[in-house]
């Protein structure tokens, strides 16, 4: 008889484990207990979990499991393990935000995104370790790919956990760089889409004005249904809205109608990065010919990572300036040292930054009127060692500002066979848009190296 699972249970992908639980061929307990039998062979040395309970996701899986065999309707994701960043509130485990301060922090209530994954059918397999705070102090998570070098930062534990086949799923927050890059590191899709189109309630909050929901995968059709599952309108998120979401698995199953236009902007900060990503972007722009155009950055542009600070620093501080006072000596010298930059901003530079971002925004209104994305470098290269830091972020910072919906591909590998990614930046609630043009490009460029 032809074996219909040939792949471990584990290295399945979640539409993949979901169409086998269809037709009867795996279990939700099956696919839980080999991700288990995973994480306890692999995490000693990727120390990806913050949070971890077994008894707990088994009983969710066997749960799941008896509702399909009963007939009654399954969710989106019912019965696929989902690993959640530490600073997105569970009720039936801890959430401590990657700090000894909140050790032990049981929330009254879960997250909009938990409610949610509820609902989809989705196992909560447990809490992923995040930086302090969802800053820059690294975490303990190690690059499964390479355990002398970081995962990125901040959903460190996120994208190590979906690249180490811990889990096939796993969802984390972007506020600068911390989806797109930990992804384009480990070497996983991150996707990363409009601000707004997944409601915050219940994530603790680095920066109103700039921080995002994002997931992580290992295939574009995986990262876009569980965005699919996540998007919703929440009027207790101040940056939700009453409208409807892209269709963003129906845009990554789409194909182009026409050939799609890409921009490359060549922006000042091009100059950090590695010589082999620096090939590798290239190698992929000059394959695309003329369906890319080389942009002169407007200057204005450039000044935006500094804006992007501005509003960051300073809304961290005003937000939690009695908790992190109280606490000033249990936080990192990453933290002590944004904290004391923010007393510096002038309450009208803060609201300066603030309509320097709605102007920015709106040139990006009108700039995908010509061009299907952007397309970028996803971070400097490959992972850095451990000890330097969890990257820099700056390749993610403009559309982190603007809100725009990014993602990660894992196309390229560097010169230490490590994985560099690509980054594809798309209009405003365009999303679905974005996924389309992101499967037109992976197969594109799956078929010109089919042909070489």
């Amino acid at each position: 008889m032809h074996d219909r699972r040939p792949t471990p249970p584990e290295e399945l992908g979640a539409l993949e484990a979901q169409a086998l639980m269809r037709e009867g061929l795996l279990s939700s307990e099956e696919l839980v207990s080999a991700c288990l039998d995973r994480i306890a062979q692999t995490d000693g040395a990727i120390r990806a979990w913050a949070h971890l309970d077994p008894e707990a996701a088994l009983a969710q899986a066997r749960e799941a499991d008896a509702i399909r065999r009963s007939g009654r309707p399954t969710g989106a994701l019912h019965g696929i393990p989902v690993g959640l960043k530490d600073i997105i509130d569970t009720r039936d485990m801890p959430t401590e935000c990657g700090t000894a301060i909140f050790a032990g922090r049981r929330p009254p209530a879960d997250a909009a995104v938990v409610d949610r994954l509820r609902e989809a059918g989705a196992v909560i397999m447990g809490k992923t370790v995040t930086t302090e705070l969802a800053f820059m102090a690294p975490a303990a998570t190690r690059n499964p790919h390479d355990p002398a070098r970081t995962p990125g930062g901040s959903s460190s534990g996120s994208a190590a956990a979906v690249a180490a086949c811990h889990v096939p799923l796993a969802v984390g927050t972007q506020t600068n760089g911390s989806v797109i890059r930990p992804a384009a590191f480990c070497g996983t899709f991150g996707f990363k889409p409009t601000r707004g189109v997944i409601p915050r309630r219940g994530v603790w909050e680095m920066s109103a004005s700039l921080d995002q929901i994002g997931v992580f995968a290992r295939s574009l059709e995986d990262a876009a249904a569980l965005a699919d599952a996540l998007a919703f309108y929440d009027p207790a998120d101040p940056a939700s809205y009453p409208r409807p979401r892209p269709e963003m698995l129906a845009g990554a199953r789409s194909e182009a109608p026409v050939e799609p236009a890409f921009a490359f902007l060549e922006m000042p900060w091009h100059a950090r990065l590695e010589e082999d990503a620096r090939a590798g972007i290239e190698e992929v722009v000059e394959a695309l010919g003329d369906q890319v155009d080389r942009l002169p950055p407007h200057e204005k542009l450039t000044a935006l990572v500094g804006v992007h600070r501005t509003i960051q620093d300073y809304e961290i501080l005003h937000r939690h300036e009695a908790f992190l006072a109280e606490n000033r000596d249990r936080l990192s010298p990453q933290l002590r040292e944004a904290l004391e930059r923010a007393r510096k901003i002038p309450a009208d530079a803060y609201e300066e930054a603030l309509q320097v971002k709605a102007s920015a925004e709106a040139f990006f209104g009108g700039f995908f009127k010509d061009y299907d994305a952007i397309i970028a470098p996803a971070a400097t290269g490959e992972a850095p060692p451990f000890e330097d830091g969890t990257g820099d972020p700056v390749f993610c910072t403009l559309w982190s500002l603007c809100g725009l919906p990014a993602v990660n591909l894992p196309l390229l590998v560097g010169e230490n066979d490590l994985p560099v990614g690509v980054q594809l930046i798309g209009g405003a609630e365009e999303d679905d848009r974005l996924m389309r043009t992101a499967n037109w490009l992976l197969t594109s460029l799956q078929q010109s190296d089919m042909n070489e």
